[in-house]
């Protein structure tokens, strides 16, 4: 079996689907790698290294495609809205296809992978389990997010971060605020406290107020409830309205105090809560800073732009997208790990087996066969329930 490595084609995504310190592991498994040359190169991964580790490199986007039966991507076609259509003709029959997929982007999208017959896995649908952490290539890239967004929070701010006490006198830290406290807004937590910031953390799910206090931060207890505040995949739910303009009210005042707002608000499949108006940006003093981690899918603040730094009011709003891929190095390195030991699990006696009954199976399938398998996509797309497919991926 041959696991291929395409080169990624999303303008600007510096990341490599497999680096060459995992490919020694593959082989070990009796697995055949093949990456396109200058796959990693942007990434601090040379061809030479992947020769080195055991690697084919091929010259040719189209050779990888057609020798491999398995396909690793960061950013696949779905997740890739803008050069990934130009790899469906590349694709063909009974080829598996791993990466980050957007499956609650495009259903047209996912219907085009299955028309080719590509048996895909959607790893940011990885369970959220002991036995899948590992494969959790979502928690790893947030992780890189939560510590960037901190960074460039950092350079944006016209304060330092830490108090000191110098011959001039003393300078006071700096004040952190981060919105969502799951696996991003913790990194964030964790890296603002390093940097010796103040740092408050809010979160609708009490049960993480521990976890924030255990970084040194300080749980900001807002006069409000949320109902069934967590799904059972660990996420935080959708409110209603009243519940969000409750929160936004009492959260003006602490914005307001605030030098940096980093927010990682994102419900799977949901637009992004609006956590910040214009009005509490207007109302924030001149020169500090928001960093907004759900800006792709439309944002916590209201005034912000993807993929653009703005200032309003006196207030710079950093909408980078794509956070992870500006920490190409370790972030490739983490992701790598993460698709490692996932493909380790899912091949038995030199085959992938599609084990329905595995929950990190299930949970991650989209297409097989020609059809969006998924039973959680095809609900939220209102597709009719298929019939349940055998031990061996066969619907029966």
């Amino acid at each position: 079996m041959i696991v291929g490595v395409p080169r990624e084609r999303f303008p600007g995504e510096r990341r490599v689907g497999l680096v060459p310190p995992v490919i020694p592991n593959l082989r070990k498994a009796g697995l055949e790698v093949a990456v396109e040359s200058g796959a990693g190169i942007e990434a601090g991964y040379l061809d030479a290294d992947y020769t080195s580790a055991g690697a084919r490199v091929l010259p040719d986007r189209a050779e990888v495609f057609a020798a491999a039966d398995v396909l690793t991507q960061v950013l696949c076609y779905g997740s890739n809205d803008r050069t990934g259509e130009a790899d469906l003709p590349l694709f063909r029959t009974g080829q598996v296809l791993m990466g980050f997929l957007r499956p609650f982007g495009s259903l047209q999208t996912i219907q085009q992978i299955a028309s080719r017959g590509v048996t895909a896995f959607s790893v940011e649908l990885m369970p959220r389990t002991t036995r899948a952490q590992s494969m959790d290539a979502l928690s790893s890239m947030a992780t890189i997010a939560g510590y960037k967004a901190v960074v460039l929070a950092a350079d944006a701010l016209p304060r330092l971060f830490p108090m000191l006490t110098t011959a001039a006198g003393t300078i006071t830290p700096g004040r952190v605020l981060v919105l969502g406290c799951g696996v991003a807004g913790l990194q964030a937590i964790a890296t603002a406290r390093r940097l010796g910031a103040v740092v408050s953390a809010y979160d609708l799910r009490p049960v993480v107020k521990e976890q924030v206090q255990s970084l040194g931060g300080r749980f900001v207890e807002l006069d409000v409830e949320a109902k069934d505040a967590q799904d059972a995949r660990g996420y935080a739910r959708a409110q209603d309205e009243n519940f969000y303009n409750r929160q936004r009210d009492l959260l003006g005042k602490v914005v307001a105090e605030s030098d940096v707002v980093i927010s990682t608000a994102v419900i799977p499949g949901k637009k992004p809560p609006i956590l910040i108006t214009k009005d509490m940006v207007a109302a924030m003093r001149p020169g500090t800073v928001i960093v907004d981690l759900a800006a792709e899918r439309g944002g916590n603040c209201e005034l912000t732009s993807a993929e653009e730094r703005v200032v309003k009011h006196g207030v710079t709003i950093i909408g980078l997208i794509n956070v992870a891929s500006t920490v190409p190095y370790h972030a490739s390195q983490l992701y790598a790990r993460n698709v490692t030991a996932f493909l380790l699990h899912l091949i038995k006696d030199g085959k992938i087996q599609l084990n329905m009954e595995d929950q990190i199976v299930s949970d991650t399938l989209l297409t097989h066969e020609g059809e969006v398998v998924n039973a959680r996509l095809r609900e939220f797309y209102t597709l009719p329930a298929l019939t349940a497919p055998n031990q061996e991926g066969t619907r029966t």
